[in-house]
């Protein structure tokens, strides 16, 4: 469906070109603030969320699949940012996540419709 596409593809691609963003890091989060891994499951799960309201005409096993890809989604961005991951992310790294994430959205609204 969105993760084997070359849009999707691309954007990683994008993401790993942009690493630099991630390179200047605090030390490990421990003040109980939101991290990266926090902000992108949220991220993504609002987003599917919002994709199944605004489709509710799917069918189940399309919605699942849906869900899959979003997992499969979340474990791709953990992957390239491991090294962080546990972090709370710089308000110039939480930009760039919202946005990344909404253009991954972007691209399960174009395949839904």
């Amino acid at each position: 469906m969105v993760v084997e596409s070359e849009g999707y593809i691309s954007l990683i691609e994008y993401l790993v070109e942009s690493l630099g963003l991630f390179e200047s890091q605090q030390q490990s989060n421990s003040n109980g603030e939101e991290t990266i891994e926090d902000l992108v499951s949220g991220r993504v799960a609002s987003n599917l969320m919002a994709i199944c309201e605004q489709n509710p005409q799917l069918d189940p096993k399309v919605r699942f699949a849906i869900m899959q890809e979003a997992d499969a989604v979340v474990a791709d961005l953990e992957e390239v940012l491991s090294a962080v991951w546990l972090r709370a992310p710089t308000p110039e790294q939480k930009t760039f996540l919202i946005e990344f994430i909404d253009l991954i959205k972007n691209l399960f609204d174009s395949t839904i419709a």
